[in-house]
């Protein structure tokens, strides 16, 4: 393929995810009807709801956490040689 032959279809498949943008709902009809009947009646439900949504957006952060910490920990430098002038250091 030609390099204008890609862009052309590079440019064509991004126009086609561009135009084909629909709205959704983050919540099964099911899922709001319950959670906004219990809100008016003054359930708790919608509590539990709001700290398994938290749940779940921290869980990425934290796999991603640990393995920086064990990717830290096994490639760090370790007994680097630090070498130092013996005589004393004149600032003035």
């Amino acid at each position: 393929m030609t390099k204008a032959l890609k862009i052309v279809l590079i440019l064509f498949v991004a126009g086609l995810l561009a135009g084909s943008v629909q709205t959704v709902k983050a919540q099964c009809a099911m899922c709001t009807v319950s959670v906004e009947s219990s809100a008016k009646s003054g359930s708790n439900v919608t509590h539990g709801l709001n700290n398994g949504i938290m749940y779940l957006l921290a869980a990425p952060y934290i796999a991603i956490a640990a393995i920086g910490y064990i990717w830290y920990k096994k490639y760090r430098r370790k007994n680097i040689p630090i070498e130092m002038r013996g005589e004393k250091l004149h600032l003035n």
